[in-house]
């Protein structure tokens, strides 16, 4: 089955910030700094710190989602060429292959590690950084059901 997939900016960038909150170390950094939020807000209530802990905390937080959830993508997507392009998907039960104007990429589906969808996207990972995204607007739907089975007998 063959789709011609275009990327959308604002929808790569929604994408992005799925792959980037999933991270583990991200997600970690993100539970301690919500952590340490907690605790000091509870004890600056019962009078225990002063308020410049709470304040860090606060401003470590939002420094830290207008990081990953602005900077870190935009700088990504400014990067790769790739979203930027036109390609055209095809894929059977055995492999699959992306072919544009600035080359040709296919793989077999075992060497997909892992996958997850996001609400616009397929995000397939090869390696835990190395992933590329599929938009599920271009493809039908009995496609998509195709390409979860093949992904989940893998």
């Amino acid at each position: 089955m063959s789709y011609t997939i275009t990327y959308k900016k604002n929808a790569v960038l929604q994408a992005l910030r799925y792959h980037f909150i999933k991270q583990a170390e991200i997600k970690s950094l993100m539970i301690i700094v919500n952590i340490y939020a907690i605790v000091t807000a509870v004890l600056l209530f019962m009078k225990k710190i002063r308020p410049e802990p709470f304040l860090l905390g606060s401003l470590l937080w939002i420094i830290l989602m207008v990081f990953f959830w602005y900077v870190l993508p935009n700088l990504f997507y400014k990067k790769t060429e790739l979203l930027k392009q036109n390609w055209e998907f095809d894929f059977n039960e055995t492999f699959a292959r992306l072919t544009g104007s600035l080359g040709e990429a296919s793989w077999d589906w075992a060497t997909v590690t892992h996958y997850f969808e996001s609400p616009e996207f397929f995000h397939f990972y090869f390696a835990p950084k190395s992933f590329f995204l599929i938009p599920k607007a271009e493809i039908s739907i009995e496609d998509q059901h195709i390409i979860r089975g093949i992904l989940k007998d893998k």
